[in-house]
C-alpha cells in the first residue's frame, strides 16, 4: 500500500506543484488585500498557515504509521513514519522561520516564550530527537520500534500547540475564525486554500521521494551483507 501510494505522489505531484507555486506567490504578492490591522506582514501568513498544517499532517501521519508498524511490523510502514515525521520537521522548521521574521515585525523581536511558540517548539524538538535517534542507533534492530513510540507519544503534543491560544493567554494572533481580523476576505481564504493545497503536494512529492530513498537504502545494506556473507563463505 505505502508502495503504491508513493507512486501515484512520484507520477502527480511533481507537476501539480509546478503549476501551483507560482500561482500562490502571484494571488500573494497582487491579488489579496492587505489586512486592515496586521497590513502588510499578513501576507506571509499565506505560506506560514499551511506550513503548520502541514507541519501537524506529517507529524501525526508520522504517529499513525508508527502504530500500524507497530501493530504488523511491515518494514513499509516504518518507511512512511520515518520519511512522514522527517519531511514534517521541514516544514515545521519554515514555520518557526517564518514565524520568527512575522514577529521581529510586529512584536519587535525574533522570538517571545509565548504559550504558542513555547508548546510548538516542545513538538519540535520531539520530533527531532526522533531523526536523531534514527541516526545514532542506526545498527540497533529495536530502534525502530523505539522511534515509533516516541512519534506516537509525540503526537499527543499537537492538539496541546492547536489549542494553547485557547488554554493559555496568548499575544499569538488568531488568523482563522478571528471576528477582529485576520483571513475573512474571500479573496483571502481563496488564497489560503490555494497555498495549503500547494504545500499540502509539496509534502507528498517530498514524502514519496523519501520513501524511496529509505527503501533504496534497505536495499543497499541487504546487497552489502550478501556480499559480505559470500566474501567470507
Amino acid at each position: 500500500m505505502v508502495d503504491k501510494i508513493s507512486q501515484l505522489f512520484l507520477r502527480i505531484s511533481p507537476y501539480a506543484a509546478f503549476v501551483l507555486f507560482p500561482i500562490t506567490l502571484w494571488c500573494v504578492f497582487f491579488w489579496v488585500p492587505s489586512d486592515a490591522f496586521l497590513g502588510l506582514n499578513q501576507r506571509i501568513f499565506y505560506y506560514h498557515v499551511p506550513a503548520a498544517i502541514t507541519c501537524f499532517l506529517g507529524f501525526a501521519s508520522g504517529g499513525v504509521a508508527s502504530g500500524i508498524f507497530l501493530k504488523t511490523g511491515n518494514k513499509d510502514w516504518d518507511h512512511a513514519a520515518h520519511a512522514s515525521v522527517g519531511i514534517g520537521l521541514l516544514f515545521g522548521t519554515i514555520l518557526l522561520a517564518t514565524g520568527s521574521v512575522w514577529a521581529r515585525t510586529a512584536w519587535g523581536t525574533w522570538w517571545t516564550w509565548d504559550a504558542r511558540l513555547t508548546t510548538f517548539l516542545v513538538l519540535w524538538l520531539i520530533f527531532a530527537s526522533y531523526l536523531l535517534l534514527r541516526m545514532m542507533a542506526d545498527d540497533n534492530e529495536m530502534m525502530p520500534r523505539w522511534a515509533a513510540v516516541l512519534a506516537i507519544v509525540g503526537c499527543v503534543n499537537i492538539p496541546v500547540v492547536q489549542f494553547a491560544t485557547r488554554l493559555w493567554r496568548t499575544i499569538h494572533p488568531q488568523v482563522i475564525r478571528n471576528p477582529d481580523g485576520g483571513i475573512n476576505d474571500p479573496a483571502m481564504q481563496a488564497t489560503l486554500g490555494l497555498c495549503l493545497l500547494a504545500y499540502f503536494v509539496m509534502f507528498s512529492w517530498l514524502w514519496a521521494l523519501r520513501v524511496r530513498m529509505l527503501r533504496m537504502h534497505d536495499r543497499v545494506d541487504y546487497l552489502l551483507d550478501e556480499a559480505y556473507r559470500e566474501g567470507n563463505a
